[in-house]
This record gives structure tokens, sequence and C-alpha cells, in this order.
């Protein structure tokens, strides 16, 4: 592990979280976040009576910046745009196998890729978590290893286990002796890694490049589709790699186009 300035690292942060129904619980997660250091508080779709951030307020207990600070978006995709790693807390197995960490494993993750760029963790409903559709949006999913027979926990509690784990990740980093340097570093690219909305558009090249190809036409697309993001993921393409893609897709496109001319 590299020395790094915690400051930094812990800006590059960002806790999002999705369809919260209870305006107190964005506070309390407001509270959670602020006692570990992270300030970047991010609400998709949040409930329609945050407006007047009353309850939240009171339940932030000091922390009121931060829900004073908090970005309202539309949607996920807006709120991780130009994160180049996105982990998205799970708390059930699903019918797709996705990249499982806990919240250690995701703590190390995070605070590597912090050192140069925004990384998101991305919280759901209190109820239902995230669709398996967000849930695609992130490389990683991670679970607290709660008791099995009791695993019920509020969301501010989420967040708090997982800023918790990230500080003390982080300030393992912060008091390692200068110039050790980890394998991944070593092997790091000078290209940037792609962003959270770079995949997203090339999923959506990916979509209609197959649909023009009929090769969607008998499967189940979004399995197939969810799938190939796997793939993707797995990959952990570039910014420079993204482009040639793009390119790929741009002539398959013209090819097809060119093929359905002639036909007609």
């Amino acid at each position: 592990m590299s020395e790094i300035n915690l400051a930094s690292v812990l800006s590059n942060i960002r806790i999002v979280l999705v369809g919260t129904s209870h305006a107190g619980n964005i506070g309390s997660a407001a509270r959670a976040m602020k006692t570990m250091g992270l300030s970047d508080l991010r609400l998709v779709e949040p409930c329609e009576y945050f407006a007047d951030q009353g309850d939240a307020c009171a339940l932030a207990s000091g922390a009121t910046d931060i829900v004073a600070s908090a970005h309202n978006v539309a949607d996920l995709s807006s709120a991780i745009e130009e994160c180049t790693l996105v982990i998205g807390s799970s708390a059930r197995s699903r019918t797709m196998p996705w990249p499982m960490l806990d919240p250690q494993e995701a703590a190390r993750l995070i605070i590597e890729t912090a050192k140069k760029y925004p990384v998101a963790m991305v919280f759901g409903r209190e109820r239902t978590g995230l669709t398996n559709e967000e849930l695609a949006h992130c490389q990683y999913h991670a679970c607290i290893n709660a008791n099995p027979d009791y695993s019920s926990l509020n969301l501010a509690m989420a967040v708090q286990v997982f800023a918790y784990q990230i500080r003390c990740t982080a300030l393992e980093y912060e008091s390692t002796v200068d110039g050790i340097v980890t394998a991944m570093e070593k092997t790091v690219s000078e290209d940037k890694p792609a962003t959270a909305g770079e995949l997203n558009f090339l999923f959506q090249r990916l979509e209609s490049v197959l649909d023009k190809a009929d090769f969607l036409f008998q499967q189940d697309p979004q399995y197939m589709l969810r799938k190939l993001k796997r793939v993707v993921y797995k990959a952990q393409l570039e910014h420079k790699e993204i482009n040639i893609i793009q390119g790929i897709f741009t002539s398959i496109e013209k090819k097809i186009k060119s093929l359905s001319k002639d036909l007609t």
C-alpha cells in the first residue's frame, strides 16, 4: 500500500441513495457519512417529503451540511456518470451471479481507485433494495455478513458499516511507509479507466447493434445484456479501449445499413 492524502481520497468517494422512502433515513445516512469523513451524497428519486428537508435535518444531528449539499438526480446513471468504480450494496443473492465483495474487500478496492478517480457506493430502497437493472450498473456487489437468522439492517446502518470500513482502510493506507507500491500500481496503465457514463453509452450501443443484427431476436434480451455487461466489467476497460469498441460498432452499423439498402 502506498501512502495517501486522506482528505483527497475521501472527497473522491460518493454515497448514492436510490429511492429512499423516508426523509429521516437520508439524514441518518448523512450523519453516518460525516462521522467517517465522507461528504458527497447523491439522491436518486428520493421521497416527495424530502423537499423541505425537515425530518432529514432533524436526524442528521449536526450533519445538516451534508443534507443541504446533497445532489438530487433523476436516475442512477446520472448519479454515477463520471465514476470509474461503482459498487452496489445487495443484501440478497441474485439469479445471475455477480462479483461479490464483503465490506473489507469493497473498502480496499474503493480506496485504491479513489486515490485517482471518483467512485460510488450505491444503496437501494429500505424495503426492496436495488433492482436487478440498477445493480447491473455496478461492477461489483457488496454484502454485509450479518446474522443469517436476522440480517435486517436499516439504510443508515448499512451506510455506517461501509463508511466505517472505508475510513479504517484509508487510515491504514495513510499510515503506510511512503514508497511501498502495490502490484496494481506497478501495472497501472497511462490511460484512465472507463467511467460509468462511458460504459452506459457503450451498453446502449451494444444493445442497438445486437438488435439490428437480430442477435437478440430469439433470446431473453435483458438476461443476455446482463451477461454481456458482466463480461465487459470483468475486462476493466479503459477510456481508449471504449473508443475503439465504439468505432467497431459504428463500422458494423454502417455495414448493416449498406446491406439493408442492397436488399431493397
